[in-house]
């Protein structure tokens, strides 16, 4: 059996890497009022095993430059220190974020590979594919929420609409087909985020699925797209540098880095909102005293200033304050609804 690294085998907690190591970097419940998107026993190691120094690996399903790679990396260089360990970022995409999930969900549980996830990757996708071996909800094991987030309705700024009414009446004067929303996948969370607005305002739009968040929101820079449903990490410049014009945002209240703009109740359809998490999994079969020690690191990481700094510079919220028996109870609880609105909505991978 390969040795487990250093921060597990020693009984104290590391609090940061030895000066020569340094970090290597390279939903729910939908109502008319509310939606939401989501969500043998094995010892430690001996004290002999306490000098091996293997680095952690933390999977992000999706290629680089969107929501969840930005805040993945972000995530990774506050956690390394708390767990005296060189964390490395590896970007997996494939299937909307299925296939890196997939490849934790299969890998060694030694707490070396963990999964960086959005809401969707488990609570939705599972749902979506056909005939899969692997069921993540099952397969996988909640450590700590470290985000919660909305959504940035953003639009080509040719398109002749400043707020949420304008963009309505515009899309309902179009025919159908001609108004298009991009996302990174179908199964992805801003697709899943235009079905429910879709749903929500009674309209119809044309979904187009990309390899990815970033190409998705490019295309819509460039005009080939119309509008994109955006976690906030990727589309704050473009609204910054006017290359996108933001409507709306989908959460309860507005957000920091963008003050100006209403959320989706403010701009005039009540009650809707969608709002998303990222959370940190394993792979089942990690020793419970192992996942307390990655939990509490987790939390930790997740509650530094340097990490809340960033959330809030990046348009996104801290988690809430509660243990993984709690996260892993309202994952449960997510996955269930989306198992029927999959059905309901009658979601397909194209």
């Amino acid at each position: 059996m390969a040795p487990l690294p250093r921060w597990l085998a020693g009984a104290n907690r590391i609090g940061m890497p030895d000066r020569n190591r340094r970090a290597a970097m390279p939903c729910p419940a939908i109502t008319r009022r509310r939606l939401m998107l989501g969500l043998g026993t094995a010892g430690l190691a001996r004290p002999a095993m306490a000098q091996t120094a293997r680095a952690v690996t933390i999977v992000v399903p999706y290629a680089a430059g969107g929501g969840t790679d930005i805040t993945g990396r972000e995530f990774a260089q506050v956690f390394a220190p708390e767990i005296g360990q060189t964390v490395v970022v590896d970007n997996r995409g494939g299937a909307a974020g299925h296939v890196g999930s997939v490849s934790v969900a299969r890998s060694r549980p030694d707490a070396t590979t963990l999964l960086f996830a959005v809401s969707t990757n488990i609570v939705v996708n599972p749902h979506l594919q056909r005939g899969d071996r692997v069921e993540l909800t099952t397969a996988l094991q909640p450590v700590a929420q470290v985000s919660s987030y909305q959504y940035v309705l953003v639009v080509h700024p040719d398109v002749p609409a400043r707020n949420l009414g304008e963009l309505l009446a515009y899309i309902r004067k179009q025919p159908k087909g001609d108004l298009t929303y991009s996302s990174g996948g179908v199964g992805n969370a801003n697709h899943l985020a235009g079905v429910l607005f879709s749903e929500a305002a009674g309209i119809g739009m044309e979904h187009v699925p990309y390899r990815g968040t970033a190409p998705a929101l490019l295309d819509v820079v460039a005009g080939r797209v119309t509008m994109n449903f955006s976690s906030p990490p990727p589309a704050l410049a473009l609204v910054r540098e006017g290359k996108l014009r933001a409507i709306a945002v989908t959460g309860e209240r507005r957000i920091a880095a963008l003050p100006e703009v209403p959320t989706l109740t403010e701009a005039g359809l009540p009650g809707a909102v969608i709002t998303g998490w990222h959370g940190v999994f394993a792979p089942v079969g990690v020793p419970a005293e192992v996942m307390d020690r990655l939990e509490a690191a987790a939390r930790r990481a997740s509650a530094t200033p340097k990490f809340l700094d960033r959330l809030e510079h990046d348009g996104l919220e801290p988690a809430p304050d509660r243990p993984r028996a709690a996260f892993a109870e309202a994952v449960k609880a997510e996955s269930a609804f989306w198992a029927r609105k999959v059905k309901e909505l009658d979601i397909k991978l194209e």
